[in-house]
């Protein structure tokens, strides 16, 4: 029987973060760029007329949900919505693990400017993230100045200053250089390799609890490991040593593997305390 672990910290849900472009296991949310995404952890919101739902009065997470993955690349829909909803320019939503997005942060790092300057437009903050993106190069070095060592403030899904300011393409480009002046605005996460057997003996079903999402996927992509939620996309995992790892834009939640001689027999989260424990299902 699988055994929870309960804490103060409320179990965070696992799903989809974007970065196909930089960090590998994220390739199938990428081509949920021109709709809105394809799964859905919550609900829908109510029908016109309908009851009031229970997230009422807030905006409904499916709404805010969507709001933040459209804004990558989805311009009619991000206007639909912000008529719908004016406020949602400045949704965030917690793709797992702590990995907040705003939906100005998923323009930004994609490199899509026609949808960071509406965001702004309509109320979105902007940010040193959307700056470096939008090739605001004094507007950078004020942040700079004000906070030193902001260069090496990670964004969404974990990706670096410098990757939004590539992403601007050409009008950004003395942002780069400026950046690069500075140095640590690029730097990789850490991940310690693993053998091809350790990686083999990591993959498998980790189940926590009887409902049908109660179980954890850990999968192998081109040498990397992932980990899921059931009915969510991917995760790419950070190996820090001794078989813990970080997902991406969370390395702030530990998730460690237990080996029972020379099986993998189990996982935790830390969250940093221990969240949930998850035994082997197969």
């Amino acid at each position: 029987m699988p055994h929870t672990i309960h804490s103060r910290r409320r179990f965070i849900r696992i799903v989809p973060a974007f970065g196909a472009f930089v960090l590998p296991g994220f390739a199938a949310l990428a081509q949920d760029l021109g709709g809105a995404p394809r799964e859905r952890v919550w609900p829908a919101p109510r029908a016109r007329g309908g009851p009031m739902d229970d997230p009422f009065p807030s905006h409904h997470p499916a709404i805010v949900k969507e709001m933040v993955s459209v804004s990558h690349g989805n311009v009619a829909r991000v206007r639909e919505l912000l008529q719908q909803h004016p406020e949602l320019a400045k949704a965030s939503w917690d793709w797992g693990f702590g990995d907040w997005e705003t939906a100005l942060g998923a323009a930004s790092h994609v490199g899509n400017r026609t949808i960071a300057e509406l965001l702004i437009e309509r109320g979105a903050p902007p940010t040193h993230f959307s700056a470096a993106m939008l090739g605001q190069l004094d507007v950078l070095k004020t942040f700079v100045a004000a906070t030193p060592g902001l260069q090496r403030m990670r964004g969404p899904h974990g990706l670096t200053l410098m990757v939004h300011a590539r992403k601007g393409g050409a009008p950004a480009a003395p942002v780069v250089a400026y950046l690069e002046s500075l140095g640590g605005a690029d730097q990789p996460y850490r991940d310690e390799p693993l053998t091809s057997e350790e990686r083999t003996s990591i993959v498998g079903r980790y189940t926590f609890g009887d409902r049908p999402r109660d179980s954890f996927v850990v999968a192998a992509q081109n040498n990397q490991l992932t980990i899921a939620r059931v009915g969510a996309v991917e995760r790419t995992l950070f190996h820090q040593g001794e078989l813990a790892f970080h997902a991406a834009g969370g390395p702030g939640t530990t998730i460690r593997f237990e080996r029972d001689e020379t099986r993998i027999v189990a996982l935790t989260v830390h969250d940093p305390d221990p969240v949930v424990r998850a035994r082997r299902s197969n």
